[in-house]
């Protein structure tokens, strides 16, 4: 099953905006879904760059998102624990940092950043701050559906 993933940010495949970077504010951009399969016990959000030098690169890791939620607000805070998003934590990202960090790619073609949506059966025990190996592993097994929307951003 997919879930539709869309951001009022960006269309999908299109340039992610400045705002969203490390050339800008570095918020993290408003993102909704619909299509989630009954059951969902809580949302596990992953945006990643396949294109960095380096082999993939994390710049978000977010779960415990109610499953009654659809959507995101702009701008999360980069706290552990998100209060708005009920029992909702965030991991490091690539920078070492915790919760969001846009695109920051090197000079040259743009890269691809996947916005990735996996509704879960389960809830994730983890600790703030877990890295995304973590949660891919805690993920096995319960993932009931996702969907992903995929921005570009180049300097």
């Amino acid at each position: 099953m997919t879930i539709k993933v869309t951001s009022p940010a960006f269309s999908p495949g299109g340039a992610i905006p400045r705002k969203h970077t490390c050339d800008g504010e570095d918020v993290s951009p408003a993102l909704s879904w619909s299509g989630a399969p009954t059951g969902v016990e809580e949302f596990a959000l992953i945006c990643d760059d396949p294109d960095a030098p380096g082999g993939t690169f994390v710049h978000w890791v977010l779960w415990g998102i109610p499953g009654s939620r659809t959507s995101l607000p702009e701008g999360l805070s980069p706290a552990e624990r998100l209060a708005e998003l009920g029992s909702a934590r965030q991991g490091r990202n690539g920078f070492g940092k915790t919760g969001y960090r846009g695109p920051c790619p090197p000079p040259g073609k743009p890269h691809r950043y996947f916005f990735r949506l996996y509704a879960l059966s389960a809830a994730i025990d983890a600790a703030p701050g877990a890295a995304r190996r973590q949660i891919d592993e805690a993920m096995k097994g319960h993932v009931l559906a996702q969907g992903e929307i995929v921005g570009t951003y180049g300097r």
